[in-house]
């Protein structure tokens, strides 16, 4: 897996105007700078060039997310979850991507003081946006690793906030990894059960089951790990099982594979140097991720109440 570099586009949305990227900047003694004290979101947006539309996927779901984790940071959004919608439209309608494109959402401390107390302290929420394409190569399978880091626990830096300061965290997770030669690793929490990807959820197939992560085992309580069970259920009529997941049964599931905005549907085929089931992706991912990119694209009408609409046709 290689990180990927890529240009923002032209306009970004910050304290209440559209402003050209390279006015958009804070000062280096802003809160969120100096103590990682904001909540970020990272949603995608598909280009469907059948449709020659643009659909932002789940947007209202994330939007929501943010507005219940601020209680956490002791924040208070400046915008409803539905003008949140209005503004990521508007500002993807002043760039006008005709591609896959990322969208980065930030409610954060604004302060301009030493000091990491969240009290008197404003709130300000900017966006911006990226094209971006597959993180990381989903066409194959990821080497990875268990993790010598542990994630942080909820009484820490809570994981399920999306704290920015928490990713320093996944920084050391990853990094570590692929300096060992892997392409991401699988951590466990401080009891030494399973919790996640650096900065993914995790899915095990057993037996035709699907095994994930109770939410309250220091994960991210991702979008798209629910999108990814709804059609599980939904559409494949395979049995979802959230529970305690202990190391040894990376070792001997039959499928293992990674979900997230970023990492999509990213299958694993070896952990810890032991070939996942027979060391190929597995039947079920496949059919997970057709079904996935074809649910975010708009391509399913069952599903297209996820999908925003950017272009008017």
């Amino acid at each position: 897996m290689s990180e990927k570099t890529c240009t923002p586009q032209n306009y970004v949305f910050m304290q209440g105007k559209y402003v050209p990227y390279q006015d958009a900047k804070i000062s280096v003694r802003n809160h969120t700078f100096l103590y990682g004290t904001s909540l970020f979101e990272g949603i995608r947006a598909y280009w469907n060039q059948e449709d020659e539309q643009l659909y932002v996927f789940r947007a209202k779901e994330h939007f929501e997310r943010m507005h219940r984790n601020s209680r956490i940071m002791h924040m208070n959004p400046l915008y409803s979850v539905e003008k949140m919608c209005e503004i990521t439209k508007e500002l993807l309608l002043k760039n006008a991507p005709k591609t896959d494109t990322y969208i980065r959402p930030t409610l954060y401390k604004t302060a301009e003081k030493v000091g990491p107390g969240l009290l008197d302290n404003p709130d300000d929420f900017l966006i911006f946006t990226t094209p971006l394409g597959d993180y990381v190569d989903t066409s194959k399978g990821l080497k990875v690793c268990v993790s010598n880091w542990r994630r942080n626990d909820d009484n820490a830096i809570p994981p399920r906030a999306k704290i920015s300061g928490c990713y320093a965290n996944t920084a050391l997770i990853v990094t570590d990894a692929k300096l060992a030669g892997f392409d991401d690793a699988i951590v466990l929490s401080e009891n030494g059960h399973v919790t996640e990807g650096s900065a993914m959820n995790l899915y095990l197939v057993e037996n035709g089951k699907l095994i994930t992560t109770n939410v309250t085992d220091n994960i991210l309580i991702g979008i798209t790990r629910n999108t990814i069970k709804e059609l599980a259920q939904n559409e494949l009529g395979i049995e979802v099982i959230e529970r305690e997941i202990d190391r040894t049964e990376l070792y001997i599931g039959d499928e293992a594979f990674y979900c997230g905005t970023g990492a999509q549907v990213s299958p694993i085929t070896s952990i810890d140097n032991r070939a996942v089931g027979d060391g190929k992706v597995g039947e079920i991912t496949k059919k997970l991720q057709s079904l996935y990119f074809d649910t975010v694209k708009g391509k399913i009408d069952k599903y297209k109440h996820w999908c925003m609409p950017v272009y008017d046709n």
